[in-house]
């Protein structure tokens, strides 16, 4: 008991409490209903809807068509998603709404002490109550009547306090519709870079697929020209072979000649050297005359039929290039037609 006594005496809790109960758009205590956001602040429902139409300037009114529309928090930026019912789909926060009457009627009970309301510098026991409009500065009646202000124009003070607190709550209004533009920009960049990203990566792929594919076609070409020349070269030593087969038969035979005549001509009895003189000299003339061996003809191991020009396709290479989009083409051309008009 006495702990909250104290509460309630002590000037500073009081304020403290009070600063809690500060709306941040309108700078006042929260007027009912007041609305919580899902971030958890609060707003008074005027000032939420103040703030709501200037991010949603196409939101019309309860039971419009509209599915709803957003705004950021003005307290932590927190983005606020609503219904068709805009800010009227917000629950309130009847907590605060009690506390303030709480707090409302604990300030109405307390006896008005002299240091809560400023006091005139001149007049130390002459409260501001009016506003100078001349000098634009707040005074009190007697500076009015007898002090420095006495030929100025005045006004009720309480009065340009609402002009200058209305006036205040506009621009602070037009601040945070503002912020919300420039914050819908960002996040539009935002989305449009990560677009460009994601766009550039694909763009990547494809082109690293088209490659891939031209390198394994050159590849099959290439496996299919090596394949000929290896089929040519079988060819060509096959038959080289075969004629070396030939020509190893044929010496074979005359050096088995040979040698048959050398004995025969080593041979001392006139008699024994005549009867077989006579056949093996026929037998020689006819191997001599015999069938001639096929040649190959000069150049026949030259390969220079294989050889492959690609000066052509270097040049192709060197001058692939992106194709100009169909869509910069007619985003251009409509920009033309827009200076033109």
């Amino acid at each position: 008991m006495d702990f909250q006594a104290g509460i309630l005496q002590d000037g500073s809790p009081m304020e403290s409490l009070e600063k809690q109960l500060i709306c941040p758009i309108c700078l006042e205590m929260f007027s009912k209903p007041v609305v919580i956001l899902p971030c958890q602040h609060n707003l008074c429902r005027k000032c939420a809807n103040d703030v709501f139409q200037a991010a949603n300037p196409y939101w019309q009114s309860r039971g419009s068509l509209i599915s709803g529309g957003r705004f950021r928090c003005p307290s932590c930026r927190h983005e606020v998603l609503l219904d068709r019912h805009g800010v009227y789909g917000l629950q309130r926060n009847l907590l605060v709404e009690n506390i303030i009457d709480i707090y409302k009627q604990e300030c109405s009970s307390r006896p008005l002490k002299k240091g809560e309301h400023p006091m005139c510098k001149e007049h130390e026991d002459e409260r501001i109550n009016i506003y100078c409009v001349t000098c634009e500065v707040p005074t009190c009646s007697m500076c009015k009547v007898f002090g420095a202000h006495k030929d100025c124009e005045v006004a009720p003070l309480q009065t340009v306090f609402q002009g200058q607190k209305t006036e205040l709550n506009n621009c602070i209004s037009m601040l945070v519709a503002g912020n919300d533009r420039i914050q819908t920009i960002i996040s539009q960049l935002e989305d449009s870079c990560q677009s460009t990203e994601e766009n550039s990566e694909a763009a990547k792929r494809e082109l690293c697929a088209r490659f891939d594919a031209l390198a394994a076609l050159l590849e099959e070409k290439k496996a299919e020209l090596l394949q000929r020349i290896s089929q040519e070269q079988a060819d060509k030593t096959a038959f080289i072979q075969s004629l070396i087969c030939q020509y190893k038969e044929q010496l074979e035979k005359s050096s088995r000649l040979v040698e048959t005549a050398i004995q025969a001509a080593e041979e001392t009895g006139g008699a024994a050297f005549l009867m077989n003189a006579k056949q093996l000299i026929k037998t020689i003339v006819e191997a001599s005359k015999g069938g001639r061996l096929d040649k190959i003809e000069q150049g026949y191991e030259s390969m220079d039929a294989f050889s492959v020009s690609l000066d052509h396709l270097t040049e192709a290479v060197h001058a692939l290039d992106f194709d100009p989009a169909e869509e910069d083409e007619e985003y251009f051309d409509g920009e033309e037609e827009e200076v033109e008009e």
